[in-house]
């Protein structure tokens, strides 16, 4: 039974999805709506440091976040790690090459916003004198000649402008995205469901409203196909006696002689 079929008063009424900036969860969001089109998927915008409280809060079902989140009250499944990539102006001295390290970065002032989401032991570079409030924030900054912004890869698209460029970092931290939810004993059926979308399974293989777990029955009897394979008699009976110019000739019977090759019917004198 899909989540079409069932009863309408037990239809959930929505689903609430919360993303932080850089995520694009539009391509499951489709899916979503194809499979569970009676279910309304609500996405909902937060910041990587907001996400958590509204996932403990109970204002969303499940959040698209950044990684590391508290295990003790919330349950994650790692879906990739982004790139991380330097951005500078595209007349810096770091565009010279198609990746750099931590350590060609070492000479520049290296601006770390306090919404940053890479976990460093120690950032690369020279501080700033100031962090800025916001990656946004850091963005103006480096347009200004201020300083680079390591980040990663999604945020350098998300904050893009002509007079900056990036380029990745290979050594530097990447940023993991999950799916997360509140700890419970049991997966909700909704997330399950999401799960499974963003996991890559298809409808009939999904654990959740939408999937469909009942097999489906062969259409032709298992014994006839076994014997049409093996070409074998079915056990407890005995072969059937070949005829025809195939089958093995008949010695004749003791006592009755022979005339070329053929019985004669009568008895075979003893000399």
């Amino acid at each position: 039974m899909t989540s079409s079929d069932a009863p309408a008063a037990h239809r959930p009424a929505s689903f609430r999805l919360g993303y932080v900036p850089g995520v694009t969860p539009a391509k499951w969001v489709r899916i979503w709506t194809e499979r569970l089109p009676d279910v309304p998927l609500t996405l909902v915008a937060a910041t990587a440091a907001e996400a958590p409280g509204l996932l403990l809060a109970g204002e969303l079902d499940a959040a698209l976040l950044r990684l590391p989140v508290d295990k003790s009250a919330l349950s994650a499944i790692p879906l990739y790690t982004e790139t991380t990539v330097a951005v500078c102006p595209k007349d810096h001295v770091v565009t010279a090459a198609e990746e750099v390290t931590c350590a060609d970065l070492a000479d520049d002032i290296l601006l770390h916003p306090l919404d940053d989401t890479l976990e460093w032991e120690a950032p690369p570079g020279r501080p700033a004198f100031e962090r800025p409030a916001t990656t946004g924030d850091a963005i103006e900054l480096v347009a200004a000649g201020i300083g680079l912004l390591v980040v990663p890869q999604s945020l350098a698209r998300l904050h893009h402008r002509r007079d900056l460029t990036f380029r990745p970092v290979a050594d530097a931290p990447g940023s993991r995205i999950a799916l997360s939810w509140p700890l419970s004993e049991t997966t909700p059926p909704l997330v399950e469901e999401f799960i499974g979308i963003v996991r890559g399974r298809t409808v009939n293989s999904s654990r959740g409203l939408g999937g469909q777990s009942q097999a489906q029955p062969s259409s032709k009897p298992a014994g006839k196909q076994a014997g049409k394979q093996t070409g074998k008699q079915p056990a407890g009976r005995k072969p059937a006696a070949r005829t025809g110019a195939g089958a093995a000739r008949q010695k004749p019977a003791p006592g009755r002689g022979t005339k070329g090759g053929k019985s004669t019917g009568k008895p075979r004198r003893r000399g």
